[in-house]
């Protein structure tokens, strides 16, 4: 494969020993007469700032060069993964609305779709590209923060984005966030509020070690005041909680990852995943999520979204898609998943998903019926996983 170059020690690297590589947002500037003389063939240059001399040399050397581009609100080239200091760059809570309207965050969804209506805003072919770029280079940042040990320990959690901080499942998936990261798992979501911000935050508390439960219930009490991401205050409460912890004396315990998308951009990131890997394109996002989490994937009260994934992750399972392993699934919510009765009354607002005995079917099709858990028990999930490694 050729040499990965997004940092000034690998330029440094390349320039005494050249070969085939692949620059990644390098200022080249300053050794562009120098690299003009040195062997190019089978170089890649993207988002790059470079003198005449040096696209002179990688254009007779037949090298691809797509060239920075300025007055976009996204980095198509190195991006990285996101911190929520780097979304919320802008954020203020005195006047939280207006403020993240000012947000990286924000002004790169607006620049995605149209947030009256959520629909697409037309683009040109180069700006699709370029967004197409971006969420590649998300998912190769994803994949240097997820080798091969880390997803044998990271699972997913999912759930409804609507669940309140109020919603005694809120309490209980942070709760059980928390548990699976001081078990040594990394705790996965989709990224945005609701249960997920719920996964993301307890969590994070893991890094305070000893004072976790009491950070946790802090926090939980702060942001009960805007229950729901709609309420006015809610990123407000959650940025105030977030900066009262201060910084996690075991900063690598607090570790969690967060994967939302702009396609869902009116649901704003929650602030509790360290990482963020937030994608232009849903489907790449849920593939990558999913595939990540060979530790298991729990699968709390949720809306269609939900019952995707649910779905998504029996396939990977009955295919054996990712790795050639079985990973365990556990649905949180007996009657949610599992309703005695089932009522399809237009209007009533029962929100059951009858959902598992599809699964089920799937399962022993499939053989990993054992590897299935329909629970009301949040607390019994870490030593399920445990009991159920990926498996051949």
């Amino acid at each position: 494969m050729k040499f990965d170059i997004d940092t000034p020690s690998k330029l440094a690297e390349w320039l005494a020993t050249p070969r085939p590589a692949v620059f990644q947002g390098q200022d080249l500037r300053t050794v562009s007469a120098a690299m003009a003389g040195m062997p190019l063939h089978g170089c890649v240059f993207l988002g790059c700032r470079m003198e005449n001399v040096l696209a002179e040399a990688a254009a007779d050397s037949q090298c691809l060069l797509l060239p920075a581009i300025d007055g976009l609100p996204f980095d198509p080239f190195t991006p990285g993964l996101y911190s929520p200091a780097e979304l919320f760059d802008r954020f203020d809570p005195a006047r939280p609305a207006a403020s993240y309207h000012e947000c990286r965050d924000y002004l790169i969804y607006e620049s995605y779709l149209d947030p009256a209506t959520h629909h697409a805003r037309p683009v040109d072919a180069d700006v699709m590209l370029l967004r197409r770029l971006h969420d590649a280079s998300i998912s190769g940042a994803l994949e240097n923060l997820l080798d091969h040990a880390a997803r044998l320990r990271a699972v997913a959690i999912m759930g409804g984005h609507d669940r309140l901080r109020t919603d005694e499942v809120y309490a209980s998936i942070a709760q059980l966030g928390l548990a699976l990261a001081r078990r040594g798992h990394l705790v996965m979501t989709g990224g945005g509020p609701g249960l997920m911000e719920a996964a993301n935050l307890g969590a994070y508390c893991a890094g305070f070690g000893s004072e976790a439960e009491a950070v946790l219930a802090r926090a939980l009490a702060a942001m009960s005041a805007a229950p729901g991401y709609k309420d006015d205050g809610w990123m407000a409460e959650a940025w105030q909680a977030w900066k009262a912890m201060g910084n996690p004396p075991e900063p690598e315990r607090a570790v969690s990852v967060g994967i939302p998308t702009w396609f869902y951009g009116h649901e704003p990131p929650n602030l509790f995943a360290t990482h963020i890997a937030k994608y232009f394109e849903n489907s790449v996002r849920e593939e990558g999520l999913l595939a990540a989490a060979l530790a298991g994937v729990i699968f709390a009260p949720g809306n269609g979204g939900t019952v995707q994934e649910i779905f998504q992750d029996a396939c990977q399972n009955y295919y054996r898609t990712y790795a050639r392993v079985k990973s365990p699934m556990v649905l949180l919510g007996t009657e949610y998943w599992n309703p005695a009765v089932v009522d399809y009354t237009p209007g009533v607002a029962v929100r059951h998903k009858p959902a598992y005995p599809l699964l089920r079917k799937l399962a022993a099709e499939k053989s990993f019926e054992d590897y299935l858990l329909l629970t009301d028990d949040a607390e019994a999930i870490p030593a399920f996983l445990e009991a159920h490694p990926p498996a051949g």
